[in-house]
């Protein structure tokens, strides 16, 4: 695929693929993501502002949830996400939008350290590279006593049919979902990424493919 080309040419059609499925998703999702960001809001400053940072932003699927008057800063690696994303900020006009910077959630180094009250990480680290790295990047970037918020689909308990064909489908699954891993147990890298609060809760999530039903959703205190 890389000798033809073809992994250039599925990053641009990657985006357009992760728009329309987002749709479904959110649909079916909807109230695990109301109850993920109930308490956003907790984390405004004295000066009644919130500045929020998401990693891995994609299209926008997490905007509706966000409070009202909230400052977003939008990261992701793909600059082709950029087309969908602007269709979602006009789509959602409660919020202030920052910007959106072309970065890793590895290498944040054009966002300051401790400038940030919540970063928010949905289906993200299952693609990334290094999830420590995302996470030791995140706390930098909070303020101290800031939150991370994260719903992630992880590896199914070993004794699973869905952890059996979460391992068979892997090869296949990695290069259909643009380096999504489908057997990462993501909660042991934030029980160890030194947060000072973590809630964590395991969920089967609603009607989603069976491959990626397990999940973990809550936040991190810095």
């Amino acid at each position: 695929m890389e000798r033809l080309g073809l992994c250039a040419w599925y990053k641009r059609l990657f985006p357009f693929l992760a728009y329309n499925v987002t749709f479904s998703y959110n649909d079916k999702m909807h109230p695990v993501k109301r109850e993920l960001f109930r308490n956003v809001h907790k984390h405004t400053r004295e000066d009644g502002t919130l500045r929020l940072l998401e990693i891995g932003c994609g299209s926008g699927a997490n905007f509706s949830f966000y409070p009202g008057g909230c400052t977003v800063l939008c990261t992701d690696p793909n600059p082709h996400f950029e087309r969908y994303l602007r269709r979602s900020m006009a789509a959602n006009r409660h919020l202030t939008y920052e910007g959106f910077l072309v970065l890793s959630g590895e290498d944040m180094g054009r966002v300051a350290g401790r400038s940030v009250d919540v970063v928010v990480c949905t289906l993200v680290l299952c693609s990334v590279r290094d999830v420590r790295r995302v996470l030791e990047e995140a706390r930098r970037v909070l303020r101290p006593g800031g939150a991370f918020y994260f719903l992630e689909h992880v590896v199914a308990e070993t004794a699973s049919w869905t952890h059996f064909f979460q391992h068979v489908l892997q090869p296949m699954w990695y290069y259909i979902g643009d380096g999504c891993m489908l057997t990462r147990a993501t909660w042991k890298d934030l029980e160890a990424a030194g947060f000072s609060e973590l809630h964590l809760r395991f969920i089967e999530a609603p009607q989603v493919t069976y491959t990626i039903r397990p999940h973990i959703m809550g936040y991190a205190v810095k």
